[in-house]
């Protein structure tokens, strides 16, 4: 859990590096308010080019995603020295993308978008049981993009509660 202020970094060396650039979403880690948010709304550009793959496709291009976070993520920790820097927001890109996979499978609105992103950032910052306690007890890559996978997971089952309950009224 993200529960300490990580060690201010200066911007310069994430923007001269290809790594850390992407690690932190792209420079939107950067943020100085919320970059967890702005880091998932670089997941947009992502979302709008791979939507219009069929499902197998889409999840495996997030499990591609999930596998080079899982590096990318790692590296730029490593070098930094801070485990799951505040800033490194590749995890909520590929979080949010897999929030969204409910949208390919029953071709939802643009509004569900907006419901997956909305979900997506619930579950990271509440971090509800399971979630709370990998982000805790597992580190390296894999512990900093694992918590969002599971968090991007919950928000698509709750756009699945969400499209049944208000189909049932």
């Amino acid at each position: 859990m993200r529960d300490y202020t990580p060690p201010p970094v200066e911007a310069k060396i994430i923007l001269k590096s290809p790594l850390h650039f992407i690690a932190f979403g792209f420079g939107t880690g950067l943020s100085p308010q919320g970059p967890g948010t702005v880091g998932t709304l670089a997941g947009l550009p992502f979302w709008f080019l791979l939507n219009h793959l069929q499902w197998p496709l889409y999840l495996l291009a997030c499990a591609g995603l999930f596998a080079f976070g899982c590096w990318v993520c790692g590296e730029s920790a490593r070098r930094l020295g801070v485990h799951d820097h505040g800033g490194i927001v590749f995890d909520e890109i590929v979080g949010f993308l897999v929030a969204c996979t409910p949208l390919l499978l029953l071709d939802l609105g643009c509004w569900w978008l907006l419901a997956a992103f909305a979900l997506f950032r619930v579950f990271d910052i509440l971090k509800p049981w399971p979630i709370r306690v990998v982000d805790a007890k597992v580190h390296g890559g894999f512990g900093i993009m694992v918590d969002d996978l599971i968090a991007g997971i919950f928000a698509g089952a709750g756009l699945l509660a969400l499209r049944q309950v208000l189909a049932f009224l």
